[in-house]
């Protein structure tokens, strides 16, 4: 199969995409201290809408709990199968996750509006893990989704 069929951009793959996942790891996710940034906000909406999510924040050393749930300092250490990785962190900061990622083999990754690395999406897409790029995974959801 070509790597390029794992890219999604287009409604009806990102339809099929947001019907086929339960369990969502936040990467980059805040705290509830700043419950107005994306990285908080989106990851409360998804899990409001049924999904399970599981934070791995970058920061907060401190904190062991979001959004009720443990924290996980990397993917790889969560112990269950996890559908999508859903990126927070800025563009240039995403490649020295891709280990990380590529061993917890999500089905998905999406990277939230204004995130995008090619050269990590295509490695991704060649691991046969579909790749969002460059989009708000709440608007979406909330587009494609019916919410």
């Amino acid at each position: 199969m070509d790597w390029k069929a794992n890219i999604i951009d287009d409604a009806a793959a990102l339809r099929e995409l947001l019907a086929s996942i339960r369990t969502i790891a936040v990467l980059g996710i805040k705290t509830e201290s700043h419950a107005g940034q994306p990285a908080f906000y989106v990851a409360r909406y998804m899990a409001d809408a049924g999904y399970d999510v599981i934070p791995v924040p970058v920061y907060y050393p401190e904190v062991t709990e979001i959004l009720g749930k443990p924290v996980y300092r990397k993917l790889a250490d969560i112990p269950i199968d996890v559908d999508m990785v859903n990126i927070f962190r800025r563009s240039q900061d995403v490649a020295p996750h891709l280990d990380d990622i590529l061993a917890k083999k999500p089905k998905a990754v999406w990277m939230q509006l204004g995130i995008r690395d090619d050269e990590v999406a295509r490695k991704l897409a060649e691991a046969g893990i579909k790749v969002v790029q460059n989009r708000c995974l709440m608007v979406d959801h909330r587009q494609l989704a019916g919410r």
